[in-house]
């Protein structure tokens, strides 16, 4: 017998505690820590289901905003770097985003960008 699934997991862990098990025996008995059966009792409770959560932020993150903005900003002017336009992003709509976040926007929308700027 192999790994039950997780939601299987799940499953077993909040019908134990609804038998009347406390959640610490729940968690000695299926291996997991008390946290994760207290976060299942609660997650049943509150939702009814034992389904994850989305994971992530709704809306494709805090640039989805500023997504048409970005491509427009690239193809007018491709010589950009993604540090300069973490500073614009900042400074036009005071949103305060990382690199990484930018260039996966970037990349996203199928657009290149230069690593860095230009050397003199």
């Amino acid at each position: 017998m192999g790994k039950p699934h997780p939601i299987e997991l799940r499953k077993r862990v909040v019908d134990y505690v609804e038998e009347g098990h406390s959640h610490r025996s729940a968690a000695s008995r299926f291996c997991v820590s008390i946290k994760f059966v207290n976060d299942m009792v609660k997650l049943k409770r509150e939702t009814g289901a034992l389904e994850p959560k989305r994971q992530g932020r709704a809306g494709h993150g805090k640039l989805a905003s500023v997504t048409g903005w970005i491509d427009r900003r690239l193809r007018e002017t491709g010589d950009l770097t993604i540090d300069q336009l973490v500073e614009e992003i900042s400074d036009q709509y005071g949103i305060e985003a990382h690199r990484v976040s930018v260039w996966r926007r970037i990349r996203s929308l199928d657009l290149t960008h230069k690593k860095s700027p230009a050397r003199g």
